[in-house]
């Protein structure tokens, strides 16, 4: 891909990492943001969101529905956002313990602004800088983490996370039935992996599978095209229909000794990336509440029944308090899960409740936003119900309602209901 720099604007070089009328553009950004978490970004961070949204709304918004409709990615769109540094911008690691870790507080409304867009191209995305990246951040020694991440960052390499299988979601801790065994400076990998978003399409494929040797889970990073990897893309989906989930397919898949991820060494180690990036499904339930009320208002205010404004009836604005409520609920406990986890505090409890809870709103809140619209919610043209099919997706990924909830559980009571 190209420079950065060659793609921003001379508008976008000379605003810099200064904001004038600070206080103004985040009202504008965030209306639905009424306790103002969104005055915790920095000017930097706000900058470089107001660029990512800008692409999004001139290369993006205009296909969505279309690409939406056909189960398609826009790859081509999509590189206009890959370009403006979302994950790469210098103002971004301003007092950052290093030039590969953001803060929490920037992704989650990054995240947030993705998914209040589109829930598909917020996923493809979030893969990529979510499990993926932090694969490589987590997992990989210093000098695999200099190889690999700035080309990720910059989107020169594409990566997603194969760690699902056919018969292991939920129960993976438990072990995998990929497998991997070693011969001297290599690996030999075989098996399978399920619902790996943008497997199809990407250059680096982290994946998890056991070692026959100790039993243990390691990481081995495949490249696409090599000899034994076969992917195809699963079809015929409702919900996160432009993201390509693929089934990967691993037969005798050779990976050398150096392309092993050095430091997953089990599934405890597995666990602190999902640990770390389970945070982004909170994120993505909260953005896309806030997509739904943004589309409720849209239409609700600009429909005419009876004579007036659907949006002047109380049955009406009764829904879109609710949306309101639940969407700044989400937030705040978005908000809160990001502050701590920038203090270091990544607890599994707080994760899968705040994934728990934020995506069982969510339900609610596509459902009302499609509600409100009547009949014509059920059209792509109003937005709703892209937000209402995708939200279904959000419920079940990255752990289950289920299974974070019997995670709560455990610490609620002491015991374990599921192992």
């Amino acid at each position: 891909m190209e420079n950065r720099e060659q793609v921003l604007s001379m508008e976008d070089k000379k605003q810099g990492s200064t904001l004038e009328n600070r206080e103004q553009v985040l009202k504008e950004m965030y209306p639905e943001d009424i306790l103002k978490f969104s005055e915790n970004l920095t000017d930097g961070e706000i900058v470089v969101l107001q660029r990512v949204r800008k692409a999004v709304n001139k290369h993006l918004k205009p296909v969505i529905n279309d690409y939406w409709k056909r189960g398609e990615f826009p790859f081509e769109e999509f590189k206009h956002v890959a370009k403006t540094g979302l994950i790469s911008d210098p103002a971004l690691f301003e007092n950052q313990p290093n030039q590969f870790t953001w803060r929490n507080t920037y992704f989650l409304f990054l995240a947030y602004d993705l998914y209040k867009f589109d829930a598909s191209i917020a996923t493809f995305f979030g893969v990529h800088a979510g499990l993926g990246y932090f694969s490589f951040l987590l997992g990989g020694s210093p000098e695999q983490q200099m190889r690999w991440l700035p080309k990720l960052q910059n989107f020169e390499l594409q990566t997603c996370f194969a760690l699902t299988e056919p018969e292991h979601g939920s129960d993976t801790a438990a072990g995998l039935s990929t497998t991997a065994r070693r011969e001297g400076d290599k690996w030999i990998i075989n098996g399978e992996k399920r619902w790996i978003g943008g497997a199809s399409s990407a250059d680096l494929i982290p994946v998890y599978a056991r070692d026959l040797e100790d039993n243990k889970v390691k990481c081995f990073i495949v490249e696409k095209g090599q000899k034994g990897l076969s992917v195809d893309d699963i079809d015929d989906k409702i919900a996160l229909r432009i993201v390509q989930n693929g089934n990967i397919h691993l037969d005798n898949v050779e990976v050398s000794e150096s392309n092993r991820l050095q430091n997953i060494n089990g599934f405890k180690d597995v666990a602190k990336v999902l640990y770390a990036t389970r945070a982004g499904v909170a994120y993505a339930g909260a953005g896309m509440m806030a997509g739904s009320l943004e589309a409720a208002l849209e239409y609700t205010t600009n429909r005419v029944q009876f004579g007036k404004p659907i949006a002047s009836f109380q049955l009406v604005q009764e829904k879109l308090a609710r949306m309101q409520a639940n969407a700044v609920n989400a937030l705040a406990l978005s908000a809160r899960l990001a502050e701590l986890q920038e203090r270091g505090e990544f607890s599994e409890i707080n994760a899968s409740l705040a994934k728990m809870n934020n995506s069982l709103r969510l339900r609610e809140t596509a459902a009302l936003g499609r509600e409100v619209c009547g009949g014509n919610g059920i059209t792509l043209e109003r937005n709703v119900a892209r937000f209402f099919c995708d939200a279904e997706a959000i419920y079940s990924y990255e752990g289950t309602h289920e299974m974070n909830a019997l995670i709560i559980g455990r610490k609620l009571t002491g015991i374990s209901a599921f192992v």
